[in-house]
């Protein structure tokens, strides 16, 4: 997931869920003195790739099914149980490839190439958007203030650098449940750098740091995956009884429970509820993620380039009313509009197109940093002899 969303430093960098392969015959030879020593090589695990581009693919399907929620209650309650999980997903595969990273350079390096770079080239280039096809020239352009989509770039940053805090602390779960809750109830937190958002969904990022490659091996039996049928048509129909009524800002974690008409002390209840169950529907999405290499696995290499390139076309449906056709609203053009946004996702995350926006999306940038060939060289060089 970004490079892609979920791969470390970044979902984003390594675009991988590395497993090391076995050494062969001459991997136990000693290299000659300063001679650096090569990593065996590694293979990806279909499995992850797999997951980080079907939940891309949820990703746009929810920003492609937002418009039709005001014309059918089963497109709504569609809508409400997609977003119910997609990005509690996303912030946990994210926080499972973040595992590793130390502050090191090389990582620190991919964070800021992989996260800082795209956040400010994109977030830039879509207030500029906003302003001319809005019409609103005024508009301002506040980095601080990331706009549509682009909060989860600042999120994945935030949580990222604080990666090292939350695998040293004995409690960690607990307390980032705790931020959550003080987000909720904490009306005057500020919307800068999308906190509220940022502390809303910390739980799940925090949860993929503790988690195992075993543990998701655990989902991926026959037991699970036919519970896991049950559940979600039980969510489904919840979502759809309570679809007339159910305000679904309460799972955008962006405002606290006051702003949108409830008590102070709703906040309490609300978020524990609210992770629970997208935890147990992200374990049901997961249970179900083909475990071998599928025709789009190569797909999720390319996640950051969907979720960041998706939407601009989804912005631009809304500038240019491209929803003003009644029948979009009916049941053939509610699945027109979801194959449109599942096949739009797939060619975004395809090896053309990253490509194309390499350069902005997954930036070298070799003039800012040390070159790392060359600093092994100097401290070989500064190495006492043997």
């Amino acid at each position: 997931m970004p490079q892609d969303l979920a791969a470390p430093a970044p979902v984003a960098a390594a675009d991988s869920a590395p497993v090391a392969a076995a050494p062969g015959p001459a991997a136990a030879a000693e290299p000659p003195v300063g001679t650096p020593a090569k990593r065996p090589p590694a293979r990806r695990d279909p499995y992850f790739d797999n997951a980080k581009y079907l939940t891309i693919v949820l990703v746009a399907c929810g920003h492609a099914w937002e418009p039709l929620t005001h014309g059918g209650r089963a497109a709504t309650a569609a809508y409400l149980t997609v977003y119910a999980f997609h990005m509690p997903a996303f912030a946990l595969i994210s926080g499972f490839f973040s595992r590793s990273f130390d502050m090191g350079p090389g990582m620190v390096r991919r964070l800021l190439t992989g996260v800082v770079v795209p956040y400010l080239v994109f977030e830039t280039a879509y207030s500029l958007l906003y302003r001319w096809a809005g019409d609103d020239p005024d508009l301002p352009l506040s980095l601080l203030d990331p706009g549509y989509a682009m909060w989860f770039l600042v999120a994945l940053f935030i949580w990222r650098l604080t990666t090292p805090l939350w695998l040293s602390l004995r409690h960690a779960m607990p307390i980032a449940m705790a931020l959550a809750v003080f987000a909720a109830v904490s009306p005057n937190l500020g919307g800068d750098i999308s906190i509220q958002r940022v502390l809303g969904f910390l739980p799940f990022f925090v949860l993929g740091l503790k988690l195992r490659a075993e543990h998701f091996a655990r989902l991926r039996t026959r037991r699970v995956r036919m519970l896991a049928v049950p559940v979600v048509v039980a969510a489904f129909g919840a979502a759809y009884a309570v679809a007339p009524w159910f305000n679904a800002t309460l799972l955008y974690h962006s405002s606290s429970v006051t702003e949108q008409g409830l008590p102070r002390w709703a906040g309490l209840f609300t978020t524990p509820v609210l992770f629970l169950g997208a935890l147990v529907l992200t374990a049901c999405f997961l249970a179900w993620v083909p475990g071998r290499r599928w025709w789009f696995t190569a797909l999720g290499a390319g996640t950051m380039y969907g979720y960041l390139l998706h939407v601009v076309i989804i912005k631009a449906s809304r500038f240019w009313d491209w929803y003003d056709h009644s029948w979009l609203y009916t049941p053939l053009g509610q699945l027109a509009v979801t194959a449109v946004a599942v096949g739009l996702i797939t060619v975004l995350c395809s090896g053309p197109i990253r490509s194309v926006f390499r350069f902005v999306v997954e930036p070298r940038m070799s003039w800012l940093f040390h070159d790392r060939t060359d600093a092994g060289k100097r401290a070989t060089a500064a190495a006492p002899p043997r």
